[in-house]
């Protein structure tokens, strides 16, 4: 017991202000969210794309920029990974034409769009690189700060916009490093609202009004310990939640042992304790705390342990998804030819509210799919191009990225299950359905969920990662069954994570006070002694 006391009171009063911190911040996450853009809003906001004649193939577009992706690479590589060199502003950016298929060999996602008047291919390599190819002389493009602002002004429908700075990164924004550097603007409103543009491909990255920024600075900044990168220690980031959380979960494990081996209980008010008291402690604060952590300390332990957990501690669970390799095994390692030679044409006939023609490709098939406005997609007819991707093609490349392994089984599913599914915040479009599911008879019982519309592989679990989500990301968001998208989540969070701040704002109190006794205090001098005893005698 004593050494429960002394770790849990002075683990308390070093954690106690994080603790509050965190908290209070897993508020802002909970119930808030970053305004990042998704898929729906890019979708509503682009322009039909009206495919014109005239405009190049993917093959050509790749051919005249493959010098210039090329120096773009390497003062990328050279400068951090940041846009580095290779083009000014949209539809100026300089390009060379060399004749070799190689620089098409390495792309693993092409979409045709319009971003502003310009016509772009925009494409992903498989060292997840993304570039913004002309589709009218196949330039690569560098959105500079006045092509920005005309795409963040047709976003906005605002007249006019104050650039504010470029930056190489920016709050909320995660998962993005594809995508710096960005243009930040303002547009002077009442309610502070700044819109992002990436520099790289043109995207509207993020819109936010002044107090959404604040919640994502408390949500985002702090509670992930983002504050790290810009001091310039973020490769320190992981290890510091790390060890954060580890802490904070010796802390509350140990409050709640101590609390129920403290509390005797007293039902229906019976009293069990001195003066009528239903619980050991006089002092209010005491009182709060005690509470506080006997009624919601097992749910701080368990955000705490999470936590812990979440950054994957020495490596103890596989990887969330499948690697390089893998999905190079799984693509093909080819573009087939239908998709380097095909030329977009008015002939197309799209309807006006298509946005995107993209094309998607296993092995030696390729399907072009036309992505409207509203999300919906369908196959479009293209020489060399497949009408769909059909499940033995979806299982050929199952079977690729699992070599050697046999298939157990497979299944569509309409209908989310324990591991793949939308949260209370994504979409059909995020999360699609129907899906297909294959099972392997590996020993960790890898199961892949492919979208049979495109073929794209969603989502990859083994043993390690089922366990995972349940240690991690169900204990952590509640995430689970009917309940992930019902009203009485938010209910159920925001009391639990009140208890949790009741218990850590209690804390720091407590700390200081511990704090404040444990500090040395001068003693007086014997002159001020003699005076004291004086007064005391007066």
């Amino acid at each position: 017991m004593s050494i429960l006391l002394f770790l849990h009171r002075w683990v308390g009063v070093v954690l106690a202000l994080f603790m509050l911190v965190w908290f209070s911040t897993g508020l802002s996450i909970a119930f808030i969210g970053s305004p990042t853009i998704d898929r729906a809003q890019r979708l509503a906001h682009a322009a039909a794309l009206a495919p014109q004649d005239g405009w190049l193939s993917l093959g050509e577009a790749l051919s005249a920029s493959a010098s210039a992706r090329a120096q773009a690479s390497k003062a990328s590589r050279e400068a951090g990974g940041g846009m580095g060199g290779g083009g000014g502003g949209m539809g100026h950016a300089r390009h060379e034409h060399s004749g070799g298929a190689k620089s098409e060999r390495g792309v693993v996602d092409a979409r045709l769009l319009r971003v502003g008047d310009e016509p772009i291919w925009l494409i992903e390599d498989d060292a997840s690189r993304r570039f913004a190819l002309s589709a009218t002389n196949g330039a690569l493009i560098a959105f500079d700060q006045q092509a920005a602002e005309r795409i963040a002004r047709d976003w906005l429908g605002a007249p006019s916009l104050l650039y504010l700075d470029t930056v190489d990164t920016a709050i909320g924004l995660r998962n993005a490093e594809t995508l710096k550097p960005f243009h930040r603007f303002a547009t002077g409103d009442a309610a502070g609202t700044q819109i992002i543009v990436s520099a790289r491909t043109g995207e509207v990255a993020q819109v936010a009004t002044r107090v959404e920024r604040a919640f994502v600075y408390a949500g985002n900044w702090l509670h992930l310990f983002r504050w790290l990168d810009a001091l310039g220690a973020g490769d320190y980031r992981r290890d510091a939640l790390t060890y954060a959380g580890f802490f904070a979960a010796i802390g509350a494990f140990s409050g709640v042992v101590i609390g129920w081996i403290k509390w005797k209980p007293g039902f229906f008010g019976r009293p069990t304790y001195a003066r009528g008291r239903t619980q050991p402690y006089r002092e209010s604060w005491l009182k709060y705390h005690f509470w506080a952590g006997l009624i919601g300390g097992t749910f701080a332990f368990f955000w705490a342990a999470s936590g812990f957990l979440s950054t994957n501690p020495g490596q103890i669970f596989s990887q969330a998804t499948a690697s390089r390799e893998e999905l190079a095994r799984y693509r093909g390692v080819a573009l087939p030819q239908a998709i380097v030679d095909w030329r977009p044409s008015a002939a197309l006939g799209l309807s006006a509210d298509v946005v995107e023609l993209a094309w998607s490709r296993l092995g030696e098939e390729a399907l072009l799919i036309a992505q409207s406005r509203d999300g919906a997609r369908r196959a479009v007819s293209a020489p060399g191009g497949v009408a769909s991707l059909g499940e033995p093609s979806l299982l050929a490349a199952a079977s690729r990225l699992k070599e050697g392994v046999a298939i157990a089984s497979s299944e569509t599913l309409a209908e989310y299950d324990s591991y793949y599914f939308a949260n209370h915040r994504q979409t059909a479009l995020d999360k699609p359905l129907p899906v297909l599911r294959v099972d392997f008879a590996d020993a960790e019982r890898t199961s892949l969920y492919i979208d049979p519309a495109d073929g794209r592989l969603l989502a990859k679990f083994d043993t390690s990662r089922r366990v995972y989500r349940w240690l991690y990301s169900a204990v952590h968001h509640w995430d689970f069954g009917w309940f992930r998208n019902h009203w009485l989540w938010w209910g159920w969070m925001g009391v639990w994570v009140s208890f949790g701040v009741a218990l850590s704002a209690s804390a720091v109190v407590l700390a200081w006070r511990r704090l404040r006794r444990s500090l040395p205090v001068a003693a007086p001098a014997s002159g001020e002694r003699r005076a004291r005893r004086a007064a005391q005698t007066a």
